[in-house]
Formats: structure tokens, sequence, C-alpha cells
């Protein structure tokens, strides 16, 4: 709220209740809120784009609010859908205060994963006026045969965090679910709250009941900006470490800053991560500070009491990985931490964003790289918010594997007719550009399993009526695909149990099968003993002794965005630039300067030199650590092919280094784009990637079920019924939808094949060959990751300590050198 808002504009949009509520609080509502409220009057659709502290979430629902205030009704009025189950409780929460204090007639409730089944059945049959839920309940919902009894009235769905949802697998089941909301509920408006994005388009298309952007029924509402944020980087008195993530050099000083806020939100990048900072944190907490730990793998009990205790002001800092990275609203909160580089602009003012939630009060943050290219991409990101420019990504296209799960969803719902079914389809915007015949292929999948599957009779999921209409095959088909709902394919997880008592929350299966009794662990910011495994469990014990080690989890490392990675390389190529980095980081540039040269913006450098008896490769091509782990596999399949003997390769989000016997002599021809043609399908197909992507689409399509009535199966079973039919499939129908669907998905996920295409067009002719006779300074840091990287995440910078002295010493000048090495750059 703003009290220095002129009065409203136009007051008959608010009714007196309202507006009392408003004066009661010392507020007057934003331009942007008030323009929320004219768009429902309306009847329009809306997408509000405003930053965080701009009362976005009061505005997406004030409609509803004025709507149930002036015509009292029962039923389902207004659908929240929130990315998280955490965010929705707390709406709830939130949005309980207003109602009570304006004493208006409306029952609020959330309908998650977490929901008792007493309550979810309820809820069917007497649904509150307001439910908060997720994508995937939505399509749990959808999938009964009362769905349309239930969403006959809705008036109104409100999607938080928008920007978080479209694109990814979870936003394209929902746009499928708002697809047959409307056909449902066909006077229900859309709400859409996000934070700033760069492309708006994107999310108008989203929005739409057309699925595209000058559809026209979604209207754009831009909250005005906020504050600029005080953001810095914490330049800290230790020498920067030239390796390694988790910036526990820099902890001690981030502790002190924790003791001068009142409550301080600690992000960290991984999971893993946070274990460690949490840890040592609490080992130079002197002051018995209360500091808690939240992560997504965490029992849910023990991530609601840290979310209340923020809440209620008990805490003086949370260390914290995405989980919290959206919405939940703790204006008590004074100083954001972002340990290790953000990895995206939009992501770094989304945190920032969590700090005061006012407009008029500047967010203010600390960012602590935890390497020297982490300083370069911190100052990247810290421009970027300055300049409030953004990160943005193309919209790709929908999921067939999320399809798939859709269409079985509605089957179990009512039988359909599949021209119907398609034109439903297609108004979702991930689908807006579906031909028929594909999605004739998904359908004749879903029904029969397609050519090869066939002759089994579990693949025989619908059968097509007289009538033309297809319905579920049986009453079990429909048990299975509401037990299996979902896209978020996480590795098999088990419970951690302590002592058979509480637990404390979820780790991946393969960090359990690779322990022994009497090993250690961090979780849960706790030492904990293995003792054992019993059915789903793994069970623990507080203490131990030893080398504790660290569950690392699948997916955990975000991203580098293209944005960031253009605004590091405008950096590295600009000298006069460098003004502000921390000392040692200017020293490191200027010898690399000295040594070799800089690279370009615009082209790629390339430096090889010998070491070890091996020939070193060094591209320095800043696409992200997907896109370099396929740029590696590709380099080795053609260096093999050129007779250069390559052993290995590592890649960090800014470099890929490859070591081999023998340096290439063409440079051009090693990096051409035509290595995206025969070497990646040969590589693909030869890969375990593909294998482990087959999985997860199965799993979305309902091929594999994960859940049965009364077991669930581990992810050994999981995987050994996928690579049985990956097998089948290869070999009898290589065309089936799940193989198109495993290599869309790899090729736009743990590959970065575009991204890939993109950086091989952008360097043709533009690379930068120097052969030097020993390791660069930049070249380090790449060095420094061989071999360091085990299984369950617990190598720790401290680590790294020998390894980089001696690489140091051989990139420093040699003491004859010394004084052709400049002081400044020239």
């Amino acid at each position: 709220m703003d009290a220095s808002q002129p009065p409203l504009p136009a007051p008959d949009l608010i009714p007196p209740n309202v507006a009392a509520w408003f004066r009661l609080r010392g507020w007057t509502p934003h331009p942007h809120q008030i323009a929320m409220v004219e768009a429902a009057a309306h009847g329009n659709s809306a997408l509000l784009i405003a930053p965080t502290g701009g009362g976005k979430t009061l505005a997406g629902f004030l409609p509803s609010l004025i709507d149930l205030a002036e015509r009292p009704r029962e039923g389902l009025h207004t659908l929240y859908i929130s990315p998280l189950k955490a965010l929705a409780v707390d709406i709830q929460r939130n949005l309980d205060t207003p109602v009570a204090e304006m004493r208006l007639p409306i029952r609020t409730e959330t309908r998650t994963g977490d929901t008792p089944e007493a309550k979810r059945r309820r809820q069917r049959t007497h649904p509150p006026q307001i439910l908060m839920t997720t994508p995937e309940s939505l399509a749990l919902m959808l999938s009964y045969a009362d769905s349309d009894a239930i969403f006959r009235g809705l008036r109104c769905v409100i999607v938080d965090e928008l920007h978080a949802l479209a694109g990814t697998k979870r936003g394209d089941l929902l746009a499928l679910g708002l697809a047959r909301l409307a056909r449902l509920a066909p006077a229900a408006r859309r709400v859409g709250l996000s934070a700033t994005v760069a492309e708006p388009d994107a999310l108008l298309a989203w929005l739409s009941r057309t699925g595209r952007a000058e559809g026209g029924d979604v209207r754009l509402v831009l909250g005005r900006a906020g504050a600029d944020a005080a953001v810095e980087i914490l330049e800290t008195a230790q020498r920067l470490p030239w390796a390694g993530h988790m910036a526990m050099h820099a902890l001690p000083e981030v502790y002190e800053r924790i003791r001068r806020h009142r409550t301080t939100l600690v992000f960290v990048n991984t999971r893993a991560q946070a274990e460690m900072v949490f840890q040592e944190l609490w080992r130079l907490n002197e002051d018995a500070l209360p500091i808690a730990l939240h992560h997504g793998s965490l029992a849910v009990e023990q991530r609601r009491k840290v979310e209340a205790a923020m809440a209620r002001g008990e805490l003086r800092a949370v260390v914290a990985t995405s989980s919290l990275d959206l919405g939940i609203d703790w204006a008590a909160v004074d100083l954001v931490v972002q340990i290790g580089a953000p990895k995206g602009a939009s992501r770094l003012i989304q945190r920032i964003g969590r700090a005061n939630h006012r407009l008029d009060e500047p967010s203010r943050a600390l960012l602590v790289p935890a390497n020297r290219f982490e300083v370069l991409e911190c100052r990247a990101a810290l421009d970027a918010v300055r300049e409030r420019t953004l990160d943005g990504e193309r919209p790709r296209p929908g999921g067939i594997d999320v399809l798939a799960q859709h269409m079985l969803g509605m089957a179990c719902a009512a039988p359909f007719r599949p021209d119907d079914l398609y034109d439903e389809v297609v108004t979702a915007a991930p689908y807006a550009g579906l031909s028929r015949d594909e999605f004739d292929d998904v359908l004749d999948f879903v029904a029969t399993g397609g050519y090869a599957l066939g002759a089994y009779e579990r693949f025989h999921r619908l059968t097509l009526r007289e009538d033309g209409r297809m319905a579920v095959a049986g009453p079990a088909v429909a048990r299975q695909y509401r037990m299996n709902v979902g896209t978020i394919t996480q590795e098999a997880l088990l419970r951690v149990r302590l002592n058979r008592g509480p637990v404390l929350g979820e780790v991946e299966e393969y960090f359990i099968q690779g322990l022994t009794p009497g090993d250690t662990f961090l979780f849960a910011g706790q030492l904990l003993k293995f003792l054992g495994v019993r059915e789903m469990e793994a069970q623990v014990a507080k203490g131990g002794t030893g080398d504790p080690k660290i569950p690392a989890y699948a997916g955990g490392r975000l991203p580098l965005t293209t944005h960031l990675a253009d605004r590091v390389r405008a950096t590295l190529s600009d000298p006069a630039g460098w003004d502000g980095l921390p000392a040692d980081v200017q020293e490191w540039l200027r010898l690399q300067r000295w040594r070799s040269v800089l690279p370009p913006r615009d082209g790629l450098l390339v430096e090889t030199f010998p070491r070890g008896g091996k020939r070193f490769l060094v591209a320095y091509a800043f696409e992200g650590r997907n896109a370099h782990q396929t740029l590696g596999m590709l380099l080795t399949r053609r260096m093999e092919r050129f007779g250069l003997g390559p052993l290995g390769f590592v890649a960090t989000d800014y470099v890929l280094a490859v070591w081999s016997l023998r340096s290439p002599a063409d440079m051009a021809a090693l990096f051409d784009q035509d290595m995206l043609g025969d070497d990646l399908e040969a590589w693909m197909d030869e890969s375990s990637m593909l294998r482990r992507t087959f999985r997860n689409v199965a799993l979305i399509t309902g091929v594999i079920d994960r859940r049965h009535p009364g077991q669930e199966k581990t992810g050994r079973q999981v995987t050994f019924s996928s690579d049985l039919i990956y097998d089948v499939l290869r070999k009898h129908d290589p065309g089936h939808v799940l193989l198109r669907a495993t290599r869309a998905d790899a090729a736009g996920g743990l590959t970065d094949i575009r991204r890939l295409s993109d950086f091989l067009a952008r360097i043709r002719g533009r690379i930068l060959h120097r052969d030097l006779d020993r390791i660069s300074p930049l070249a380090v840091p790449a060095i420094l990751e061989i071999g360091r990287e085990r299984v369950d995440g617990s190598a720790t910078d401290e680590l790294l300590a020998a390894a980089a002295d001696e690489l140091v010493a051989e990139a420093m000048p040699e003491p004859g050198e010394r004084q052709l090495f400049p002081a400044q750059p020239r």
C-alpha cells in the first residue's frame, strides 16, 4: 500500500466495507490494484506484472472479495493456483485477515498433497468460496466425474508466480487444465500475477483463452517500480578462492551481517550447500542466535515450523534454497544474502524482493561470490539489477508426455470426442502449434501403447465407444492415474527417520545406496549416523564420527542464463570496466591479459598448453554447465576421430577444459556446427542420459507407475522397468511417441542443444586460439575442478587449497618475468 497515493479515481468500484477496511489500515489502493478491479468489472482477464512489495496478491484477490461481498454465494468462486504448497498455505493465512476484518461471508481453504483425504472429499461436495491449490491437485480434481459440478460456478482463476510456471512441464499441465476449465466454467476470468519479466507477451499468450498474445482477451496491468534495491558484493578480508562453490571463507563475515540485522534470508543454490552453510553458521553462532534451515527435502512439518517461526518474527536467519524464492511474505526480513553466484538477473531480483516488501523502501541484499569467476557473475548480476534488465528465454512447445497424461486424466473424468479435445488443447499456449497428426499419435499411444507396446494389455488404457468417444478402459486405470498424476519426476526418495521416531525429510535413493552402516552425513541441519534401510526408510541416529557426506540432489544446480553470460563476457573483454572489482580479481585478469589474451565478447577464446604429460584445451564459452557438458561429449568424440587421443573433460558454467594426448591444429573444424548432426545423434543414442530422460517421460505418461495401492516402487525397480521398455522401443519402434518426447526433452534440458547451436553460430569465424607453454591464470579454476566432484557432493572448498597453490605458481610470472608484468591495465 502507499499512503501518498491520490484518492481513488473510481470510488464506485470499491464497495463501502472494502473502502472502510483500506481507511482503517491507513492505506490507499495502488493504481494497479484499482486497474485489476476495473478489469474484473468489465469481465476481462488480466496479467499483473509488478515488483515484490506492491500488494500484488491482494490485487489479484480484490475483485473476488468485492464480488463475494456484494453477491454472497455458496460454491467455488475463486481458484488460486501456486507453484508451491508452502505459498498456498501462506496466502490463505494472509487472505484470512482481510476476510475476517471485512466480515465477509467467505471460506478459504487449501488443497495440496498434504491435505487429509477426508477434507479433500468434503471439498468436492461442499467446496469453499476460495480454494488455494497447486497444478497437480487441479489436474487430480479435473479427473473426477463430478469435476463439472465442482467447477461449473467458478468465476476466477488466479495463477500466482506465473513466470515460475510458464515454460515448465508443470506449467504445461496447468495450461491444459485451464483449457478444460474454460469449457467447464466459460464465465471464469483468468488472472496472472508475476514478478517483472523480460517478455510479457509470452505470459499474455499463456494466460489467453486463445493461446496467443494477440488474442486480446487479457489486459496487461503494470505496477510501478519500487525503490532501487541496495545491493552490494561482499569483499572479504580473506583471499578469494580460485575455485569451489561453497563460499566457506566468507561465512564469518556473513555471520556478522546476520548479527547486525533483524532478520536475514540466506539463499544458496543447492540443498547440499544449504546443509554445509547452515552447519558452518551454527558453528560460528557464539551468540546463540535462532538460525533455521529450509529446503524442499526436509519434512513438511519441519518446513512449516520454520515458516511459522519466521512469520512470528522469532528467527534471526534462515538458510534456504529456491524453496523460499517465491512469494511468502515476511515483512520483517531486512537483509537477503545470496551465497554463490545467482545464475540469473530475474532470479536475483526475485530473491532480493523477499526483503522489506515495501515499494517505498529499498530492499537490501548482499552477494557472496564463492570464487573469482563468480565475482564476475555477481558484478554482471548487480549491473543488470541496477539497469533493470532481465533474463528471458524463448517459449518452448509443450511436452507431449504431459499431453498424454492430460488425455488420460480427461478420459477418467468422462468419455470425450477426439475432435473436441483437440480443439480444447490447442487453446493452451504451449500447444497452440500442435498439429492434428501429432495429437492423434499421442492419443493412439495413450489408448493402445503404440505399435511396439500394443501387444501388452496393461498399455491399453482407453477404449473407443460406438458413439465415437474415447473412454477410460476401467476403474483400475483411473485409480493408477490418480495415484501418479503430476510432472515432478525427481529421483526416487527415501524418508530419513530418526531412531524410528520423527521423519526428518527425504534424500535420494542413490545417495543412501552409497552408504554403509556407521557412515555419517549432514541432513536437516544435523550430523547423522546411518544405521540401515528399513522398507522405504533410512534409519539414522544423531551423532557419529568421521568425515560426513552431504546428499546431493539431481537437478540441484541452477543454469547460468544467456543474459548474465553475455554480461560476464562483456566485463572480461573490457579492462576499463574492472574498476570496483576486488584487487585479487583485477590482478588475476591483468595477469591473464599479459600471459595470454582476454576472452572476446562475441567470439571464443581457446587456449592449449602442456601439463603433466598431457595436452589441455580450455574453451571460454560461458554458455552454462549443461551446454558445456554436451559440448565436451561432442568434442571428445570428434577429437577421437581426429586421432588426438582425448582422455576426459570437465565443464563449469564458464569454461570447458579437455585433456588429451595431442592438441588439435584446426579449431574451426573442431568447433564446426556440423557436430550437432551425426555426432550428436550417435552420442545421444549411446549415452545413458537418454535412458534417464526416457525414465522421466515414461513416468509422466503413466507407462511406468511410481505408486500402486499399498506400495511404492523403488528407484531401482522403476529404472529396470523403463530400461526394458526403452530397449524394446529402440529396436522395434524407433519413431515411437515416447522416444520423440525423450529426444525433445534431452535437446531442451540437460543437453541445452538450442543454446549450444546459437553459440556455435555466434563464434563461427571468431575463434581466437592461443597455444601457450603453460597454464594461463584464467584456466586455473577449470583445471582445479578436475576430479574434485564426488557423487555424494562432499568435496569442500578447503580440499582445493594445495592443488591451487601448485597451479597458481605455474600461472604466475617467474622471478625474471615479474618486471614485465604491468601493475595496471595497459
